[in-house]
């Protein structure tokens, strides 16, 4: 940066006549990329265009508010000269990349390996760079709550001041009762602390992210588990959760929650989502699962909740199709019964239907 005097950044040009300049025309002053980029700054918020100055360096922050400070007055030609300046360096602009380690990880996060961006993320928690509230305030509540039990209540206590209001108090509601009373207490005794220590907080519960080991399974044992016997036989099914029940009652019970089988049907499909869901199943699996589930008393009420969504004339033709169809082997309705279910989990995964939780 030049070391000018404030007199000298803040004079006019003189008069300067160039070849087919009119008389008294000011020609603009040479300006530093510093120069230019506090008048850009200036002329910014002279228009109330918010800036993220917050995310600049700090050292670049002192930087721009010094200059500033130092430009004083800037004449008209100079002015248009640095917007040109500016302009032209936008529409040059072709493509841009994030800056550091961990705007790089942020854009290739889901597309390397799991290995790899833990690798890159301890590379990012080393350099400091960026705001390590950022990435905890993106976490879920899942990971979160984890990651406060074992903390002392003022460090919880500070990183629900640093979430937004609704997750802090969804977050507060999940710790047990005792927990959730010395974290609210230890609010008041957040009140010194200061942007450094703030700092610290959040980079030592980064580290304790970056320190886990990477996870082989995107999803927890109950979804895993709740997948396989969504499509297994009935009475493997059955036997799975009978053995469960005895070794972990608890575990048994998140795993028939996350389970949804062709009994399940009238409870979580809505009515005005039967006929899409008929749309998505080769109709001879349909007439196979409603012929066997009519001959099953524990499975009459899934059929009659399926017809009654439909119209009188398509569930007369069903109704038509399942009596010649005639009984169905075991194994055949299983099958049947497993395509309907895949069907419905495709369909809400893909966004075409929402599944009614127990609520409602």
């Amino acid at each position: 940066m030049q070391d000018e005097s404030p007199v000298a950044l803040a004079r006019i040009t003189p008069v300067a006549m160039t070849p087919g300049s009119a008389p008294g025309a000011i020609v603009p002053r040479q300006t530093s990329p510093s120069e230019k980029a506090a008048i850009i700054v200036r002329l910014l918020l002279a228009e109330g265009t918010p800036l993220p100055l917050t995310s600049l360096p700090e050292h670049h922050q002192t930087r721009l508010a010094e200059q500033m400070a130092r430009m004083g007055l800037v004449d008209r030609a100079t002015l248009a000269a640095v917007v040109d300046d500016f302009l032209a360096a936008l529409d040059a602009t072709g493509l841009t990349f994030p800056d550091g380690i961990d705007g790089a990880l942020a854009l290739v996060d889901g597309h390397i390996s799991p290995n790899a961006a833990s690798r890159l993320r301890r590379m990012a928690a080393s350099t400091a760079k960026g705001d390590p509230w950022e990435r905890i305030a993106a976490l879920p509540p899942e990971e979160l709550l984890p990651l406060l039990a074992d903390e002392a209540a003022e460090t919880a206590a500070v990183a629900l001041s640093k979430l937004p209001v609704a997750r802090a108090a969804d977050l507060l509601a999940q710790m047990p009762g005792d927990r959730a009373r010395r974290v609210a207490l230890a609010m008041s005794r957040t009140a010194a602390t200061g942007p450094e220590t703030l700092r610290r907080i959040g980079t030592a519960l980064v580290a304790q992210l970056d320190a886990r080991p990477p996870r082989a399974f995107s999803t927890g044992p109950v979804d895993r588990i709740g997948a396989i016997l969504n499509v297994s036989p009935t009475a493997t099914r059955e036997d799975v959760l009978a053995g469960l029940d005895e070794a972990d009652a608890a575990f048994a019970e998140q795993v028939r929650r996350a389970i949804f089988t062709f009994a399940h049907i009238p409870a979580r499909i809505a009515p005005r989502d039967m006929p899409r869901l008929l749309r998505a199943v080769d109709p001879a699996q349909i007439i196979t699962a409603l012929a066997a589930a009519q001959a099953d008393p524990a499975l009459a009420p899934v059929v009659t909740a399926i017809l009654d969504a439909l119209s009188p004339r398509m569930a007369q033709q069903l109704r038509d199709d399942m009596d010649i169809r005639g009984a169905v082997p075991a194994k055949e309705a299983d099958a049947a019964y497993t395509a309907i279910t895949a069907a419905i989990r495709q369909l809400e995964a893909s966004g075409e239907i929402t599944l009614k939780t127990d609520e409602g």
